[in-house]
C-alpha cells in the first residue's frame, strides 16, 4: 500500500448549531510538518466564534485544503495527513521557544482530550517582518500582521503589499510575511509572540524602531515595555490587523461586512423585517435593589452578587408569570412556541462585536449560581473562549446598556426570540417618596416585545412586575 493510499483526510467538522461553513483565519501547520493527535492545526472563524480545530490524526501534513481567508463548507476536506515511516522527520522542521503563549482558548467540542474550555492554546510561532513606513503615507504598507490577500481583501489591489505564504514551495517558510526589498526602508522587525504584536499595536509602538534582546534579535515584551517607558519612544499609528480597513482616494474607509459583524447585520435586519416589535418603558426607583444587593454581599463577601444577577432573577420571576414572552414564532408552521425552560441571553459587548451568550435553563439556578455563571460567561465571551453552542438557542435576552452611560434605548429583538428587557444607567434623581421629594437611585427599564406573541396587557404586566420587584425586592420572595 502506497503512502497516498494510506493518507487520511480530515473533513471540516460540524462546529455548532446552524453553522454550515467557516473561514480559515490562520493555519497552525504547513505542508511537511509533523502533527500529533489532537494538535490544533487551523484557526477558523464561524458566524459565532473563533475556533481552534484539532486534528484527530497523527502524521505528516500532505495537503492544506484552502488558504487563509477562504471559506470552507462543513464536511469538505480540511487537511490531509500521511502516516510517518519509522523515525521520519521532515527536513528543516525547526522549533522555536516562544516567549509567551496566547490564544482565544476555544476548543472544538468532541475533539481533543487534552484541552479544557478555558485552556490557553499553544501557538505555532510565526515570524512577522514589519516594514518601515515610508513618506508615501500610511496606505503604502499593510498591517504588520498581514491577513488574507485574496480578491476583495484590502491589500489585494496593492502589488507591493506584504504576502503570507501557506505551504509555499519556493523555500519561503510558511507563516513568514515578506515585503519587497526597498533600500529606503529600515531592517524589518522580528517578532514571534502575538502578545508582543498586540501590545505594540494597542500602544502605537513602531516595532521597526526597536532592537530585540531575544535570541537572534527577536523583539520581546520587555523591549516593547521599555519603549513605552522611554520618553523618546517613537510611536506610529499601526492599523489593527483584525479590522480590515481600506481607505479610498476620497478619504472614505471601507470595512468589509464579514464574520461576526456580517452575522450581526443579517440577524438584526431579519429581526426588523419579520418582527412587529413594540417598546414600552418605565422609570423605577432602584434604591431598594441596591440596598438588597449590599446586604447580600455583606452576608456572603466571598460570593458577591451583581446587579445584573438580581435583574436576571427578577426577569425569571416575570417570565414564570408571563410565559408568553419566553417564546418564538414559527412562521413556517404558523404557530407560537413557548419554551419550557428559560434560556437567558446576556448581551455582551466584545472586541469582535455584540455577542449574546446563553445561560441554558437559567430558571434552575439560584441567585448566587446566576451571579457566578453570569460573571464566568461574560468573561469567556469577551475572551473569545465560548464554543459556538453557547451563543445560540436563547429564548429571552437581558441587555444592560446602562454600562454605556445611557438612560434608555429601543433595542432590536434577538431573532427568533420574542422579547428583550433593557436596563439604563442608575443615577441620582429627584423622586417623590411618601409625598416628600427625595434623592433616589433611579433607572429606566424598557421592554421590546414581538406583538405577534402577546398584546400590550401581557407586556405591560411583565414590565410592571419587573419594576415592582426592582423597587421592592421582597416581592421576589412572595412570587416564589
Amino acid at each position: 500500500m502506497t503512502t497516498v493510499e494510506r493518507t487520511q483526510v480530515f473533513l471540516l467538522p460540524d462546529l455548532g448549531e446552524g453553522l454550515s461553513e467557516a473561514e480559515i483565519v490562520e493555519w497552525r501547520v504547513a505542508v511537511g510538518d509533523v502533527v500529533t493527535v489532537d494538535q490544533s492545526v487551523v484557526e477558523v472563524e464561524t458566524a459565532k466564534a473563533v475556533v481552534d480545530v484539532p486534528c484527530p490524526y497523527a502524521g505528516r501534513v500532505v495537503t492544506l485544503h484552502g488558504a487563509a481567508g477562504e471559506v470552507r463548507p462543513v464536511g469538505q476536506p480540511l487537511i490531509t495527513i500521511a502516516p510517518l515511516d519509522g523515525g521520519d522527520e521532515p527536513a528543516g522542521h525547526a522549533t522555536y521557544r516562544e516567549e509567551e503563549r496566547a490564544g482565544s482558548g476555544n476548543v472544538l467540542i468532541g475533539y481533543g482530550t487534552g484541552h479544557g474550555g478555558v485552556t490557553r492554546r499553544r501557538r505555532r510561532p510565526r515570524l512577522v517582518l514589519a516594514p518601515e513606513p515610508t513618506d508615501a503615507g500610511p496606505t503604502d504598507t499593510g498591517p504588520t500582521d498581514t491577513g488574507p490577500t485574496d480578491a476583495g481583501r484590502p491589500d489585494a489591489a496593492r502589488p507591493d503589499a506584504a504576502r503570507t505564504s501557506v505551504g509555499a514551495t519556493d523555500g519561503t517558510a510558511p507563516g513568514v510575511v515578506t515585503a519587497p526589498a526597498d533600500p529606503a526602508r529600515s531592517p524589518a522587525a522580528l517578532v514571534i509572540s502575538p502578545i508582543v504584536r498586540r501590545l505594540a499595536r494597542e500602544h502605537g509602538v513602531d516595532l521597526t524602531t526597536l532592537r530585540g534582546t531575544g535570541p537572534g534579535g527577536v523583539i520581546r515584551r520587555a523591549d516593547v515595555e521599555s519603549a513605552l517607558a522611554a520618553p523618546t519612544a517613537r510611536l506610529a499609528a499601526v492599523p489593527d490587523p483584525h479590522v480590515a480597513l481600506a481607505p479610498t482616494g476620497d478619504g472614505d474607509v471601507i470595512i468589509p461586512l464579514t464574520g461576526v459583524r456580517k452575522v450581526i447585520a443579517d440577524k438584526l435586519s431579519r429581526s426588523r423585517r419579520e418582527i412587529p416589535e413594540v417598546t414600552i418603558w418605565v422609570d423605577v426607583d432602584a434604591t431598594g435593589l441596591l440596598e438588597t444587593r449590599a446586604a447580600i454581599n455583606a452576608a456572603a463577601p466571598d460570593a458577591p452578587v451583581s446587579i445584573l444577577a438580581l435583574l436576571a432573577r427578577i426577569c425569571l420571576s416575570g417570565l414564570r408569570r408571563f410565559p408568553q414572552l419566553n417564546a418564538r414564532v414559527d412562521t413556517e408552521a404558523q404557530r407560537i412556541v413557548q419554551s419550557a425552560g428559560v434560556h437567558l441571553g446576556i448581551a455582551a459587548q466584545t472586541d469582535r462585536g455584540l455577542l449574546v451568550p446563553v445561560l441554558r435553563d437559567a430558571q434552575r439556578l439560584t441567585t448566587a449560581e446566576l451571579a457566578a455563571e453570569l460573571a464566568a460567561t461574560t468573561a469567556a465571551a469577551r475572551a473569545g473562549s465560548l464554543p459556538p453552542a453557547r451563543l445560540t438557542g436563547g429564548t429571552f435576552t437581558l441587555n444592560n446598556y446602562g454600562v454605556f452611560g445611557v438612560d434608555g434605548s429601543t433595542p432590536i429583538i434577538n431573532h427568533p426570540e420574542a422579547a428583550l428587557l433593557g436596563v439604563g444607567r442608575i443615577v441620582d434623581k429627584p423622586w417623590v417618596v411618601d409625598g416628600q421629594l427625595a434623592v433616589r437611585k433611579v433607572t429606566q427599564l424598557s421592554l421590546t416585545f414581538d406583538h405577534r406573541v402577546c398584546d400590550g396587557g401581557v407586556a405591560g404586566g411583565f414590565l410592571r412586575h419587573v419594576a415592582d420587584c426592582v423597587e421592592r425586592p421582597a416581592l421576589l420572595i412572595a412570587a416564589v
